[in-house]
């Protein structure tokens, strides 16, 4: 496994909602500022590639979406151009500007965590083979263009307790995707904010502060196994 520097993918699935309603809701909401001065000069910078859920959707700050409250602690400068209602496939072409990998590539992270796929739950069983080519495809650029990279694929995140059959499939295809590049995994990830409705705020979709904090506090512990 890559350790050279210490940069990490956590491939952890994105978030979406459900339909066409889901994606107007998620298109609408507003997004939260990502900081682009260093705030640690002797920190790593760690780059985050997702959705809504990974952009922190739905918090009352961006100081308290999962990301950041696991990048200060550690002193971790990071790059969230993360994307409301955005996949692996879903919403891909309709993305304005650069493509978020070329962005997450463009910043030269230590750390890269990705947390893509839960949108495209929503074009499956259609659009399977592309799914599984794209994450394929996004995390082969990322290991080819970031060759010292530490990578962690994170289990895709889900956000109501009914789970269709495609979330373990997007799941495993992650898995996968990270086995091929040499990339550590993270499972679980879509049942982190299982069973607790107090934890998806007002709009039905999105994690509350305190839903965030509970996500920020399973992955701060997978990557403390990690070393990380």
């Amino acid at each position: 496994m890559r350790s050279t520097r210490h940069r990490v993918i956590l491939g952890i699935a994105a978030l979406g909602v459900v339909g066409a309603v889901a994606l107007t809701i998620a298109n609408l909401s507003p997004a939260p500022t990502s900081p682009t001065a260093a705030q640690f000069p002797d920190g790593p910078t760690v780059a985050f590639y997702g959705d809504s859920y990974t952009l922190g959707t739905g918090a009352s700050d961006p100081a308290l979406r999962w990301s950041t409250l696991i990048s200060v602690p550690r002193g971790w400068n990071e790059v969230n151009p993360s994307v409301n209602g955005l996949g692996f496939v879903n919403n891909r072409s309709s993305l304005p500007g650069q493509d978020l990998v070329e962005q997450v590539i463009d910043a030269d992270p230590d750390i890269v965590i990705v947390t893509m796929g839960l949108n495209d739950n929503f074009s499956m069983p259609a659009a399977a083979d592309e799914i599984q080519a794209a994450i394929r495809d996004d995390l082969g650029a990322l290991a080819r263009s970031l060759p010292e990279a530490r990578i962690v694929v994170v289990e895709p995140f889900w956000y109501t307790d009914a789970r269709p059959e495609s979330v373990d499939q997007i799941s495993g295809w992650a898995q996968a995707g990270a086995q091929a590049i040499d990339a550590d995994f993270i499972a679980g990830a879509s049942r982190w904010i299982e069973g607790h409705p107090e934890w998806i705020g007002s709009d039905g979709l999105h994690p509350s502060d305190a839903g965030y904090a509970e996500i920020a506090r399973r992955m701060d512990a997978e990557l403390v196994l990690l070393g990380l």
